[in-house]
């Protein structure tokens, strides 16, 4: 891998103000990862109920690492829409706008356990009915960072949704964080897919795809090539995550490559998500980016060692203090 061994520069603006370190808009889904591992569905005969959805799954990383997080969602007013609205809030997530919808049903996705890319099999209803008049500029204007994932952005009316907080958020001055998390089972069309991203990008501060994820959406590119075209669409920081090639963290194309860790894998699903709460956690606090990477990286692996989502509590400034001194930071 060819890569531009340069120091990555610090963003020059503060982050700003706010009671809320982030809002999340999107999904809360409940997750039925298979007991079994495997890398298809169809091997799996048995499966245990998770919290899911990446937005909420990133504020309840954010929440887990001691910031104060809030969920823009839709779950239907159903024995798994209570379960999840319980489970959040029992993790410190805020669901003041966490709508419990009496005529829709909570979403559910069936997930392979596995130690790679999962397979997965949605059954979608309340999550994509999330009505932009649930993004207020209240909420927005609390929000250090305003987050949304292309799940929220596949369907209609929860793609207008998002685009809201996208545009009050850029409007307002806050960070914009949008995971770029495309997948063709959830779109009609590619080119549909294409123009939504691109206009949600234009907007952003910043995007973490995995390369997965730039290969779904530009065919084979290398590594290099996926960071530019995500550049192309607008946001100036790429975080390009590669598995056990590690990370790539860019800003304006200034690129620097953070090894993987060796790691345990018990469950693949949500570690992306986990890699995200914890950056954005540690950019709030001002660390530069290559080690808001870094830390994001041992946050991720706690995750991986975990079935379904990350449990634990942790006490980031001492996780700050202990990669210092192991020179990670």
């Amino acid at each position: 891998m060819s890569v531009k061994r340069e120091s990555i520069r610090v963003h020059p603006r503060p982050a700003p103000s706010g009671d809320l370190d982030l809002l999340a808009v999107g999904e809360a889904v409940v997750d039925l990862i298979s007991v079994e591992e495997t890398d298809s569905l169809r091997d799996a005969r048995t499966f245990r109920l998770h919290v899911g959805g990446s937005p909420a799954s990133v504020a309840r990383t954010v929440s887990r690492l001691g910031g104060r997080a809030a969920l823009v969602a839709r779950v239907g007013d159903d024995p798994f829409g209570h379960l999840l609205r319980a489970e959040l809030e029992g993790t410190g997530v805020l669901c003041d706008h966490l709508v419990l919808d009496p005529d829709a049903r909570t979403t559910v996705i069936f997930v392979s356990h596995t130690r790679g890319t999962p397979d997965f099999l949605a059954y979608r209803d309340a999550d994509f009915r999330l009505a932009p008049e649930q993004v207020t500029e209240e909420a927005i204007g609390r929000a250090r960072v305003v987050h949304v994932s292309a799940f929220a952005l596949s369907r209609p009316p929860a793609r207008w949704a998002a685009e809201r907080a996208l545009r009050l958020g850029h409007e307002q001055g806050r960070i914009l964080s949008v995971d770029p998390n495309y997948s063709p089972r959830l779109w009609t069309e590619r080119e549909d897919a294409l123009e939504t991203l691109e206009r949600a990008l234009s907007m952003a501060t910043l995007t973490k795809p995995s390369l997965d994820d730039a290969r779904r959406l530009f065919g084979s590119v290398s590594p290099e090539d996926g960071i530019r075209k995500f550049h192309e669409l607008g946001p100036p920081v790429v975080v390009l995550t590669m598995g056990p090639e590690g990370v790539l963290v860019s800003e304006g194309g200034h690129i620097q490559h953070i090894p993987a860790l060796p790691v345990s894998i018990a469950d693949a699903t949500g570690a992306g998500d986990a890699f995200w709460g914890g950056f954005l956690v540690a950019l709030l606090d001002g660390l530069p980016l290559p080690d808001c990477a870094r830390f994001a990286q041992h946050v991720a692996a706690r995750k991986l060692a975990t079935v379904g989502p990350l449990t634990e509590r942790i006490d980031r400034h001492a996780l700050y203090a202990e990669l210092r001194g192991e020179k990670y930071l």
